[in-house]
């Protein structure tokens, strides 16, 4: 009975490879690449409960009743305060933009700038500057922040912008304003806190918090407001009361 067994499998991993579909030992046949893997979670993004430093490409919506409860209890542990004056903010306070040169933070000195890190992390069909492995000149992105998928090329780069999740100018009001420059350097580089999406709806967001900008796409408002949170948790930021409310109510 075994031998035939493994008779059976091996005839039906041959037909696989002869027909080019199929999976054997979590392989995709047709292509060789793990099946799912970093292109399926491209396609349809990483819940952020399950990417706690980042480094997973995109968003994926928080749909079960548990993820949801577990999203609620991480909000829950937000410290809150008044959004404090703008006052000396300027970007440069946050060092060089995009800068490799940055301790702390997964991706740091590897080579490559952090908007090359982000773009490869989260595009799919990534083509590259000749003899670089850094610089991306097209992919397809999936935006999880409106539902659009963009083909997007380095000749339009502003159709791609990185969104800080957590917003430079937000977080200076809530108190980056006293932090080393080392620390500022982190939190504008580090992957968490970096969202490559469609450029228009990011320049709409501006600096705001959740209480006054969420993506328009609905159903990844909860997991939004979660990397939201997870940077300011990470970083010791608070959030605003009507920031923290309009959180918690994503998730419910």
């Amino acid at each position: 009975m075994g031998r035939r067994r493994s008779l059976i499998a091996s005839a039906a991993l041959a037909l696989a490879v002869l027909t080019g579909c199929g999976t054997a030992d979590g392989l995709d046949i047709a292509d060789g690449r793990p099946a799912g893997g970093k292109a399926a979670e491209a396609a349809t993004g990483t819940s952020p409960l399950a990417n706690p430093d980042g480094t997973r490409p995109g968003l994926a919506a928080i749909t079960s009743a548990d993820e949801r409860a577990e999203a609620r209890a991480l909000i829950e542990r937000l410290r809150t305060k008044g959004r404090g004056p703008k006052t000396g903010y300027e970007r440069e306070k946050f060092g060089y933009a995009w800068a490799d040169s940055v301790d702390g933070i997964p991706f740091g000195r590897n080579g490559c700038d952090t908007r090359n890190d982000v773009l490869k992390r989260d595009g799919q069909r990534l083509q590259f500057r000749s003899g670089s492995d850094c610089v991306v000149i097209s992919m397809t992105l999936f935006d999880p922040y409106t539902g659009k998928t963009i083909e997007w090329t380095k000749q339009n780069a502003a159709e791609v912008q990185i969104d800080h999740v957590v917003p430079l100018s937000y977080s200076w009001q809530m108190g980056a304003s006293r932090w080393s420059d080392e620390k500022r350097r982190q939190l504008a580089n580090d992957p968490l806190n970096l969202m490559p999406v469609d450029g228009a709806t990011n320049s709409r967001k501006g600096d705001s918090g959740p209480a006054s900008w969420l993506p328009p796409r609905r159903e990844i408002r909860c997991a939004y407001v979660v990397r939201f949170a997870q940077v300011a948790l990470k970083y010791d930021l608070p959030v605003t009361t009507a920031d923290k409310e309009t959180m918690l109510q994503q998730c419910s």
